[in-house]
């Protein structure tokens, strides 16, 4: 219910944002002065979420970020599917134990995700019909805005501070800053009910500030509630399958087959097959927590007996994690995405090359 809210709140939050016409405008300058150091920016920006993604365990806090870089995606002159890529693909790079295999797994992952996106971006800018997602009409004014230099105007100036500060001051919350060993800065420990009241109530203060009035404020919310409902509502069902298949004992039994097929093995053949488990269980379990509750108390006393390093299982468990949560189906962060992104699995399969 938590990320329900949070993808409704920030759908209202951005939709009051564009109504205010402050971010159309803040992305068209954006990316007016980018394009030429677009292929740049891609690759910080993929670096940043990745770097999210293994200090922190970045996941669900990405869906905020779509509505954001959409608009500066298409106004480089690149598509949706670049967008959900970079937010996506970046978030889940980077797993492992042990600092030095953990940053050298970082280091590799992120420079070959990189190069992937920066490769596919390239083919999108220099022929768009090459692009997995047809453009739409929106899509297409998007790109135009994009192309000219746009005059901010005081007020959207305004707008704009409020907008940066609600995202940055989004990260700096759910960071767990104790745990980095930074104990300058306080941990606050935000989940997803204080985020998306975060964004409502930065919604109301942009609307005030943007001169859309009590009236325009409250529809824009509305109105942007209503476009995020079916990217919540994916999200919803996505997680109801694993909470099914927890409640009636379907993991379980899967989990407590697996764990016999492993027993007894040698410890070279025992490490490849912890990460061959532990695929079916990320996939049947997304949450990476959730996976590693249900299989960690079973799987790491089989590896004392094998003569294996827990870190190995630990390892096994994180890698698996970390791949399958890039395409799997039951994964709220990837259904909720490519709903925010609108990216259609169907128009993938048809642009994709026979």
């Amino acid at each position: 219910m938590g990320v329900f809210l949070f993808i409704l709140a920030v759908g209202a939050f951005i939709t009051v944002t564009m109504r205010t016409g402050a971010l159309t405008a803040g992305v068209a300058r954006l990316a007016q002065r980018l394009r030429h150091h677009r292929t740049l920016l891609l690759v910080v920006l993929l670096t940043v979420f990745s770097l999210g993604g293994t200090t922190y365990g970045m996941a669900e806090e990405t869906l905020g970020f779509y509505g954001l870089m959409i608009p500066l995606m298409l106004g480089l002159g690149y598509d949706r599917l670049v967008a959900a890529t970079v937010i996506m693909v970046g978030a889940g790079i980077g797993t492992g134990e042990g600092i030095i295999l953990r940053l050298s797994m970082w280091a590799c992952l992120t420079a070959l995700a990189a190069v992937h996106v920066v490769r596919y971006a390239r083919r999108v800018a220099e022929d768009p019909t090459r692009s997995l997602t047809p453009l739409t009409e929106d899509d297409r004014r998007i790109k135009n805005d994009g192309k000219e230099a746009v005059e901010l105007t005081h007020r959207q100036r305004t707008v704009l501070c409020p907008f940066a500060v609600t995202f940055l001051f989004k990260i700096f919350a759910v960071i767990p800053w104790t745990d980095l060993h930074i104990t300058f800065l306080p941990t606050l420990g935000w989940y997803f009910p204080e985020l998306a009241a975060l964004f409502v109530v930065a919604a109301v203060f942009v609307g005030l500030v943007g001169g859309l009035g009590e009236k325009g404020t409250a529809n824009a919310i509305t109105a942007g509630a209503g476009d995020f409902i079916g990217a919540a509502m994916i999200v919803m069902l996505a997680r109801g399958v694993t909470v099914i298949m927890n409640n009636a004992s379907v993991t379980d039994t899967i989990l407590d087959a697996l764990q016999s097929a492993v027993a007894g093995t040698s410890s070279g053949v025992f490490a490849v097959l912890m990460f061959l488990v532990n695929l079916p269980l990320a996939f049947l379990v997304p949450s990476s927590s959730g996976h590693a509750t249900l299989a960690m108390p079973i799987l790491a006393p089989l590896a004392d007996f094998a003569g294996v390093s827990r870190a190995s299982v630990v390892t096994a468990y994180q890698s698996a994690s970390g791949w399958v949560n890039l395409i799997t189906p039951t994964s709220a962060v990837v259904m909720g995405g490519l709903a925010l992104a609108k990216v259609r699995t169907t128009s993938i399969c048809a642009s994709w090359p026979h």
